[in-house]
């Protein structure tokens, strides 16, 4: 077969759109496939380095194949007199504990460091004391600025690890929000098939 211009621009034309078919971003992007569908988040790995590569890492190795979302706070679970929040917990907590309590703690990058606040939709770690944070994430449903550097949120003041934020699925997330619970937790707990980079 003779290789005509013709047949070069044909072939060329074919690579360009093959190249245009997966979405180019300059921040990484990721989707949480649950039970309901997809939700879609960006990362900021530029603002928040140590905490965005940790979380990718844990992708890469697997960790969130068959987790779930388990917590959920709303304003009608929570007690008169205790702080109020808004969000949604998923991770390892039910699924595999034992990989989650193993790892290494992540270095706490504050929201004074970073500058990216609890506002709606900002996917944060979750942790006990500032660096124990591992595979539990939670997703700021409305803007919570208890979470913050300062905020009242935590004790030491020193707030959580805000990391990325939904830019797809809203509608997943909050059907999610509205499933049943039982004491803040779901029940029963919502499947996330796997978290997975685009």
């Amino acid at each position: 077969m003779a290789i005509t211009p013709r047949f070069i621009l044909l072939i060329l034309a074919c690579t360009m759109c093959l190249s245009c078919a997966k979405k180019q971003y300059d921040k990484p992007h990721i989707a949480i496939e649950t039970q309901f569908g997809d939700i879609e988040l960006e990362l900021y790995d530029k603002q928040a380095p140590k905490t965005v590569a940790a979380f990718l890492s844990y992708l890469d190795s697997g960790y969130y194949n068959r987790s779930s979302f388990y917590r959920v706070l709303r304003p009608d679970n929570q007690t008169i007199n205790s702080w109020k929040a808004e969000f949604v917990q998923g991770g390892l907590w039910r699924s595999n504990y034992a990989r989650a309590n193993a790892l290494p703690g992540i270095p706490h990058e504050t929201t004074q460091q970073t500058g990216i606040l609890h506002k709606n939709g900002i996917i944060s770690m979750a942790r006990n004391e500032p660096g124990t944070a591992t595979t539990e994430f939670f997703i700021m449903i409305g803007d919570q600025p208890g979470f913050d550097f300062g905020g009242e949120n935590n004790k030491d003041g020193l707030g959580y690890a805000a990391f990325g934020k939904v830019v797809n699925g809203w509608d997943i997330l909050n059907k999610l929000y509205n499933q049943p619970e039982r004491n803040t937790a779901f029940d029963p707990a919502v499947h996330i098939f796997n978290i997975k980079k685009l």
